[in-house]
Formats: C-alpha cells, sequence, structure tokens
C-alpha cells in the first residue's frame, strides 16, 4: 500500500492545532471507557472462540452519530443483537456472544480528503467526532471539541450499558424485553416470538424441575464494545497497564481498517503495543505476503483468542481469495480467529444514486464463507455486521423486498448503509442455517 494512500487516514488538518492538541490533554486525564478486566473477559470468551465452542455477533451502526443518541435507540441496538444471538444459540447450541459497534465509532476513514458538489468543494465528512455531516464551510471543518463529545457520549452509553446488564436487561429470563414493536405482527415476528415461547418453556422447566438444587437458570450475560482505532492521538489516551499488561481502554476490542492495515501505518504500529483482542479487516487487495507480517505484528505471541481476521471479500472474490489467504495461515501456523464481514465488499450505488447493499448478495457471501470454512476444517468465529434495531430502509432486498424507490423513505445512515431490524433477524435465521449445514453445531 502506497504510503500517499495513508494520509487520506491520518490527522486530519486542525484549523487550530493547539486547541486540538489541548483536547488531547483533556481527554488523556479522563476516565477511562471500558475497565481491564472487562477486557481480559472478553479475551477469555475470544478463547472459546478459538476452541469452536462460541460465536461472535458483532453489529452496530457504520458511523454512530451525535443526534441518535436517545435511550431507546441505544436500547433498539442492543435489542437487535440480542434477538439475533437468542435465534441462533437456540437453533444451534451454540453460546453467543455480542460485540457492539457502538460507544466509540464516531470517526470514519474516508476514500476522499475532499468532496465536491455544484462546484463547491469541502473536506469529506469523516464522522461526528470530527467534523459535521451537512455540507456548509463551518460545518465540515475539523472541530477538536468534538471528541470531548464523542468521549461524554460514548461514556454515556457504556454507563447505560452497564446499568441494563446489572437489571438483568440481558439475561435470556428477560427474552420478552428484548421485544420491539417494530417486528410485531411481521412474518418474521411470528417466527422469531415462536423460538421466545420456547425457550421460556425451556426456561420453565429447568426453574421447576431443578429447584430442589437452589438452581438459578439466570445469568450474567456480558456486553462488548468495539470501534475502528483511526485517530490514534484519541486511543492513546485511555491506556492503562493491568496484570503486566497494557490495554486501550478505549473499547474492549479494536479493530484496523482495510485502508489502514499496512503494516507501517500508525494505526498497526498502535495496535501492535496493546493487548486488547484486534480486529484486522481483510479486503480483496489484500497481498499474501502481508499476512504473514501483520500476524507476526499484531499478536507477537501467537495466542489463541488475540487476532481476528473479519473478511469482506465481496461475494464475487471470496471463493477465490479466501482458500488462499486460509492456506497462507495454515503454512505459517497463526492463530487467526474467522470473522465474516459480508457489508463492506458488496456495496453499491442504487438506481437513485444512494449508496446501498443487496441483502441477496449479503447472504451469498456469508453462506460462501460458512461453506469455505467448513471444507477447510475451519471454526467460523462469528459475523460482523452493519446494522440497526430502527425499521430503516438503506439495504435493498430481505423479506419485505426494499427496492430502489423505497430507500429515501427512511435512509438515515450518514455512511454506509446498515441492516434493518427485520433484515437483521432474516440474517440470523440464515446464519443458524448455515451453520447447521456446515456441521459445526456441538
Amino acid at each position: 500500500m502506497a504510503n500517499n494512500k495513508q494520509t487520506l487516514y491520518k490527522n486530519p488538518s486542525w484549523p487550530n492545532l493547539s486547541q486540538y492538541k489541548s483536547v488531547i490533554q483533556s481527554l488523556n486525564e479522563y476516565p477511562n471507557l471500558v475497565f481491564p478486566n472487562e477486557i481480559e473477559n472478553l479475551k477469555t470468551e475470544l478463547l472459546e472462540v478459538s476452541n469452536g465452542k462460541k460465536f461472535i455477533i458483532q453489529g452496530g451502526d457504520c458511523a454512530e452519530t451525535f443526534k441518535n443518541f436517545s435511550d431507546q435507540v441505544i436500547k433498539n441496538k442492543l435489542k437487535i443483537l440480542l434477538q439475533m444471538s437468542a435465534i441462533i444459540q437456540f437453533t444451534t447450541n451454540i453460546t453467543v456472544t455480542n460485540i457492539g459497534r457502538i460507544a466509540g465509532q464516531y470517526i470514519k476513514p474516508r476514500s476522499s480528503l475532499f468532496e465536491t458538489r455544484d462546484g463547491l468543494t469541502l473536506p469529506s465528512y469523516r464522522g461526528d467526532g470530527i467534523n459535521s455531516i451537512e455540507f456548509k464551510q463551518s460545518a465540515r471543518m475539523p472541530n477538536p471539541n468534538n471528541l470531548i463529545k464523542a468521549y461524554h457520549q460514548s461514556s454515556s452509553i457504556m454507563n447505560l450499558i452497564r446499568l441494563l446488564v446489572m437489571s438483568g436487561f440481558t439475561d435470556i429470563n428477560n427474552i420478552q424485553l428484548w421485544n420491539t414493536d417494530l417486528i410485531n405482527g411481521t412474518k418474521l415476528g411470528k417466527k422469531y416470538n415462536s423460538i421466545v415461547s420456547e425457550i421460556e418453556g425451556a426456561l420453565r422447566f429447568i426453574n421447576a424441575s431443578l429447584q430442589q438444587n437452589s438452581y438459578n437458570s439466570s445469568q450474567h450475560t456480558n456486553f462488548y464494545t468495539s470501534h475502528e482505532a483511526l485517530l490514534i492521538d484519541y486511543e492513546k489516551a485511555f491506556i492503562q497497564k493491568y496484570n503486566s499488561k497494557k490495554y486501550c481502554c478505549s473499547g474492549h476490542m479494536l479493530w484496523v481498517g482495510n485502508r489502514t492495515r499496512d503494516p507501517q501505518s500508525e494505526q498497526v504500529q498502535f495496535l501492535s503495543k496493546v493487548d486488547n483482542p484486534v480486529g484486522i479487516k481483510i479486503g480483496p487487495d489484500i497481498k499474501i505476503e502481508e499476512l504473514k507480517i501483520l500476524c507476526n505484528q499484531l499478536n507477537v505471541k501467537n495466542e489463541k483468542g488475540k487476532l481476528i481476521f473479519i473478511i469482506r471479500l465481496g461475494a464475487d472474490n471470496i471463493e477465490k481469495i479466501l482458500p488462499q489467504i486460509i492456506k497462507q495461515v495454515k503454512h505459517y501456523g497463526n492463530e487467526v480467529i474467522w470473522f465474516c464481514d459480508p457489508m463492506h465488499g458488496n456495496t453499491i450505488k442504487s438506481q437513485n444514486g444512494y449508496k446501498t447493499r443487496n441483502f441477496n448478495t449479503i447472504v451469498k457471501e456469508l453462506e460462501y464463507f460458512f461453506h469455505i470454512l467448513h471444507a477447510e476444517n475451519i471454526f467460523p468465529g462469528g459475523v460482523h455486521l452493519e446494522l440497526t434495531g430502527e425499521k430503516v430502509t438503506e439495504c435493498l432486498g430481505g423479506i419485505n423486498n426494499i427496492k430502489d424507490v423505497d430507500l429515501d423513505e427512511r435512509y438515515e445512515s450518514t455512511c454506509d448503509p446498515r441492516l434493518n431490524v427485520e433484515q437483521s433477524l432474516e440474517v440470523a435465521f440464515l446464519i443458524s442455517k448455515f451453520i447447521k449445514l456446515n456441521g459445526v453445531s456441538k
């Protein structure tokens, strides 16, 4: 990867550099967003993934925004992930862990430094943590104070998540709390509620039959956060040493994007020095010789549960490229967890100009992923999805057959298109099908 490409994803050109430095200094004095022991708990769960005993659903917004910050919006994000997990866990007997793209996904890489409309050229929108989506000079100028706001919103989201976990919201015994009016009365809603009824019946049986042994079927359910580590000055503000290790406590899991995975990039260099679980987005332009270098950099001790390959090759490329990647990883004996991101390699422009994805193409890449890994005798560790718990119209197809003309009804993403609540549930049922077809159930 050429060095000039890297300039797109480093620090923006801050109009007031001294103000930026002051903001970073302030962030260094702020409390961490997550705790080191939580990160270690996630690493333990990822070790189980490496051993074929757990599956990961990682999902959330392409880009979090300051606007969509209500209690209900955040709860809906958790609900859809929990619903997807319940479907997969109940139908495959594989334990599922949730990792949200949440509480930190405020900064985005872009394919161009500038955007031109009607002859006016302005800096590209780079996420609410940097600038604003409005196409005007004042909005598009990078504002360091946005980083402070991103921190406070991330902190508030983490506090809400912890309260929900502590209150039992994420406990399978409270599965009725995850229902939403968005799917009530729909075909998928009925299918999901049928599973809910079976789960509740099983829990009642367990509680009743084992009561004499003081068995408690409720359990503490963890929920983890993740984001792309892009603005490294921000990430460095949350470094903490714990148990002789160094963690970045801005999120539980961090990943390096397809655009920034060059071994010499600032992002890779930073992530090579922390003990968090780390993901690498693997796109179709990956060079086989890069793989060994990245594995050695980001997982120096070749630990199980440390390094995640997030495959985003596209439905048209995955059959050709993924087996080559697997062959290389097997040859060098690298410990890798395999995720599939079926979103980013399948982005298209609709006839009416919207950036979108086709549901059938997303499913196609998922199906290929599970089939290829089964053929290679590799456990599929998880999926990485851009999704929302809202009834948006951003991706084509699905059970409601969203068409080009429907996209403008509720196209709300500021960056990439997301699966809506019904499409997400549909994907969960299909993932369960692919897991069972490929013989990876316990």
